[in-house]
């Protein structure tokens, strides 16, 4: 799986307008904050479902499911070191001070739901999307444990419910027992589903659009530790996922997928959580604007990388 720098920002270029768009409506108040939770919710518990259960081939094959399960491994892996990264980077003796867990969170955890599919589909195409999909399950499996716990410190019944219970979990793992079992579905029902997972794709810009017209950069920017925060969780989370999957010799295919989507800036769901379980959820959501300004820059490196 090759990139072609022409077509791949072309496709960005697309992406970039809409992004326009949300920013404008968030401006415009024609989106406010109520109705941009609410659409959040709906991607994250329909649109985005949808779109993953519709991932897969109609008919069985080796090469979709070695693909799939290489996707899930390495998705696995990249968890595991970030994870690792985040605790030797954010210590408690080197990074005194609040903002610690807030910052493990952002170098683990980026925008590969929101930002990270439409980008891979654009990308990719559907080759791309079956890597992906075996990496969001191991994501959300990681990000509605490890990331709950490292606000909460506990694990509890709860907790493992939620990880169980993920719609975006449920709608993978549908899609590959439809998939594994030769089950044909209706035209009727997978024309339906289709048509709810295409809006994945605008509706996600659209929001992160939103969320960069509520942003006050110029009072942002000055917060230098943010800055450095976002800095390494672009640039070192892109660049370590890309040698080590590259040592275990995972196709290319994945190490591409993987890479792209640590080079994507840190989860919106950092604020949310933060919110949620306790944390500074001020400067986290700054955080996350931050991370998704400095990615127009840190991206196309990335990308340079991957064509190489």
């Amino acid at each position: 799986m090759q990139i072609e720098l022409g077509e791949f920002y072309a496709r960005l270029g697309s992406l970039a307008l809409i992004l326009v768009l949300g920013f404008f409506l968030g401006k415009r108040k024609m989106i406010g904050t109520e109705t941009n939770k609410e659409l959040t919710n709906l991607l994250l518990t329909v649109f985005m479902p949808a779109s993953l259960f519709m991932a897969f081939p109609s008919e069985y094959n080796e090469e979709t499911l070695s693909l799939f399960s290489s996707g899930f491994l390495a998705g696995a892996l990249v968890m595991f070191m970030l994870i690792l990264l985040s605790r030797i980077l954010f210590n408690k003796w080197w990074f005194k001070g609040g903002l610690r867990y807030e910052s493990q969170f952002a170098l683990i955890f980026n925008n590969a739901t929101f930002l990270g599919y439409p980008i891979v589909v654009n990308t990719f195409g559907p080759t791309g999307v079956i890597a992906y999909c075996g990496f969001i399950i191991a994501f959300n499996i990681a990000l509605f444990s490890y990331g709950i716990w490292l606000f909460e410190h506990k694990v509890n019944a709860k907790l493992l419910i939620s990880v169980a219970t993920n719609p975006n979990i449920i709608a993978v793992l549908l899609g590959m027992i439809v998939f594994l079992a030769g089950i044909k579905l209706p035209s009727f029902l997978t024309g339906a589903v289709g048509f709810v997972g295409n809006a994945t794709t605008p509706l996600s810009i659209i929001c992160i659009g939103f969320m960069l017209s509520r942003a006050d950069f110029k009072s942002i920017i000055k917060k230098w530790r943010l800055v450095l925060v976002a800095l390494v969780q672009l640039i070192l989370g892109p660049i370590a996922t890309f040698f080590i999957l590259k040592a275990f010799n995972f196709p290319i295919e994945v190490v591409n997928v993987c890479t792209l989507i640590q080079a994507l800036p840190t989860a919106t769901s950092l604020g949310l959580f933060a919110t949620k379980y306790g944390g500074n959820n001020i400067e986290a959501s700054e955080l996350v604007t931050i991370s998704t300004v400095l990615s127009v820059a840190t991206m196309p490196v990335m990308i340079l990388l991957l064509s190489v």
